[in-house]
């Protein structure tokens, strides 16, 4: 799987109708119609994307949106949510982490807190991470290994595939760290 259609998959779910839960479907059924090679190498490009989004910058936009409750694991989903808005949206938050507040999904939590969100509200998507190994799992009858045969296939997969030069480019552009619209949206609550 190359990069144009690793990211023709992620537009193609970003603006596919039904919930999270629905979209996953639609993303297992199109995983499941090609080879496990596939798979895998959908899996890898996922994880090569997320990686490219750990940055102090979005750290801290993130931090900012999540009222500063963002833990690890939580920016780990937040990376994964980024990825599945499609590759126009990803870029760009790359480029200027003060792009998220022109993401709907984002403006709809601006005023509430946190613990006013409710779980498909968050902007973070762990479930994503887990579709190419259970369409791999079913693929080669190894859904009772654990993924063992996941990740050894996968760590070979990892190593073969590289970033597109375009991702680095995108990734080492980015220069902008003020978020005044996030903050904005997002003012920080001081208790009197």
């Amino acid at each position: 799987m190359d990069d144009r259609t690793f990211w023709a998959l992620m537009d193609e779910l970003s603006c596919r109708p039904g919930d999270r839960h629905e979209r996953l479907e639609w993303l297992h059924g199109e995983l499941k119609c090609r080879p496990a090679a596939e798979g895998l190498e959908f899996q890898a490009r996922l994880e090569a994307a997320c990686a490219a989004v750990t940055t102090g910058a979005l750290w801290r936009a993130v931090g900012r949106i999540e009222g500063g409750l963002c833990s690890d694991d939580g920016f780990d989903y937040f990376a994964l949510w980024l990825v599945a808005q499609g590759q126009e949206t990803y870029r760009a938050v790359l480029a200027d982490p003060d792009t998220l507040a022109d993401v709907a999904e984002v403006r709809a939590l601006a005023g509430r807190h946190p613990r006013e969100w409710c779980d498909h509200e968050w902007p973070e998507w762990e479930e994503l991470d887990y579709v190419a190994q259970e369409v791999f799992d079913e693929l080669t009858g190894q859904e009772d290994d654990c993924g063992e045969a996941f990740h050894e296939a996968l760590a070979a997969v990892r190593e073969a595939c590289v970033k597109s030069e375009e991702e680095v480019d995108t990734v080492e552009a980015t220069v902008r760290t003020g978020t005044p619209r996030l903050d904005a949206l997002f003012p920080v609550e001081t208790s009197s």
